[in-house]
């Protein structure tokens, strides 16, 4: 706790002098090993509350460049990333916020580096026609933010954009599912529905993977498989209108 106060307290003191090497054309500003970390980091906020997110990024890796392994770096790393991500550069985002977790993986902002990763990949999802590439790597970087910092306020952030990510990964194996079933390719089909059912829970396409896992066995078939698709869909969804249809075709 001192030494946040300590820094809080150099920054207001440096921002003065800082604020002036800016220009109020908020040019590029230029440091070097003369500049002290304080007045860096002022230096890179006057970037941010200008909005030149990139240049404000670029400054706060100055510090750990120029200051290696000090308090200041640690704390320049991570608002290095949060800039870079309120600028929408998140490859530079994901690379200074992995940095932070490779050289402080127990660091005070550990969670926030995590979940800015997660950000990363998340503000990239894309429909469920495409590549979900970006979609997977922000699930499996959402769960590190949930398992290790349940905690913390991130973790919070993060929930519901799991599930989201969850839900998209799910549709995308209905897209393909149903993409096969069209084609007649059944056993394929049944593939992608059981990933669904058995693999992403209880998402709003559970019960459409449960009915189509019905129409695929009984096209093959298989109708212990179809029966037991149906009974399951029966059961956790009496009220729904793809038990209804399953239920017709069972019957």
């Amino acid at each position: 706790m001192g030494q946040r106060v300590w820094m809080k307290r150099a920054l207001m003191l440096a921002v003065v002098a800082s604020l002036a090497a800016c220009g109020r054309g908020g040019g590029d500003v230029t440091v070097d090993d003369g500049t002290s970390p304080q007045q860096i980091i002022a230096l890179a906020e006057a970037q941010v509350a200008r909005e030149r997110y990139r240049q404000a990024g670029d400054l706060f890796l100055e510090v750990e460049r120029l200051y290696p392994y000090t308090v200041e770096a640690e704390f320049a790393v991570i608002q290095a990333a949060k800039a870079y991500q309120a600028g929408k550069k998140r490859i530079e985002s994901r690379a200074s916020a992995q940095r932070y977790i490779a050289y402080y993986p127990a660091g005070e902002f550990a969670a926030l580096a995590h979940y800015l990763v997660a950000l990363s990949y998340y503000d990239q999802i894309v429909d469920v026609g495409r590549d979900q590439e970006n979609t997977f790597q922000a699930l499996q970087a959402l769960r590190i933010v949930v398992e290790r910092f349940p905690d913390s306020e991130f973790a919070v952030l993060a929930e519901p954009k799991f599930t989201t990510a969850l839900n998209q990964l799910a549709g995308k194996e209905m897209d393909v599912g149903r993409y096969y079933l069209k084609r007649g390719q059944f056993a394929a089909a049944i593939g992608r529905f059981k990933v669904v059912v058995e693999d992403y829970g209880n998402t709003p396409h559970r019960p459409e993977a449960l009915h189509r896992l019905v129409e695929a066995n009984l096209s093959l078939g298989i109708l212990v498989e179809a029966a037991q698709a149906a009974a399951i869909l029966a059961a956790e969804y009496p009220d729904s209108s793809w038990n209804a249809a399953a239920q017709r075709l069972i019957r």
